[in-house]
């Protein structure tokens, strides 16, 4: 598709790096807003949810949106290790979110926030989803790097542009005690301020 192609080869750009991090999020989340939930503007090319998770140092909640990949159960899964239908009729046993922070040089904030409190919660197609985050290593990041390439080849831009590793997280659906709200439970209650950290 000639539209995806363009937008790869302008999104592995160094001005592309400049300039993202400030113009995406913020249009993501006015529109996120906006449709209460419903749309995600970035998602349009990409996959993408909102995170909601607790600082790591302020504790206070942070939604940041993002691209993802979700994963989908294999072929043949015991029934019961398949999460209900989520909305759109998809049914997701997972997501990996890729902390590529457009190939600048730090890590991205929720990172941080994931492996300080790996506890969160998710809006995916408006449907708010607690999860648990785990960072990847060893053998499974190297095969689910391979496969975030495949998904979106700019990560292989971004990855040679910094010296750090890249970031890899899954996250997984979690149950819900009843009664609680934020990134430690998906209770409803009005969305929080969206604010980096």
């Amino acid at each position: 598709m000639p539209g995806v192609r363009l937008v790869q080869k302008v999104s592995s750009t160094r001005m592309f790096a400049k300039v993202a991090p400030h113009l995406v999020p913020a249009l993501d989340r006015a529109v996120h807003r906006l449709t209460r939930g419903r749309v995600l503007l970035s998602a349009q090319m990409l996959p993408g949810l909102v995170l909601t998770a607790r600082g790591a140092r302020s504790g206070l909640e942070r939604r940041t949106p993002l691209a993802c990949m979700p994963e989908r159960p294999a072929a043949g899964a015991a029934p019961d290790a398949v999460p209900r239908e989520a909305a759109g009729g998809a049914t997701e046993t997972g997501w990996i979110l890729v902390g590529s922070n457009f190939g600048r040089t730090d890590h991205p904030a929720w990172t941080a926030n994931l492996l300080a409190r790996p506890d969160a919660v998710i809006n995916w197609k408006g449907e708010d989803i607690p999860v648990t985050a785990r960072l990847l290593t060893g053998e499974e990041r190297a095969a689910v790097w391979r496969t975030a390439l495949a998904f979106w080849p700019p990560y292989a831009a971004y990855q040679a542009r910094v010296d750090r590793e890249i970031r890899l997280f899954r996250i997984v659906r979690r149950p819900v005690s009843a009664g609680a709200a934020g990134p430690d439970s998906a209770a409803g209650g009005s969305p929080p301020e969206i604010r980096p950290e």
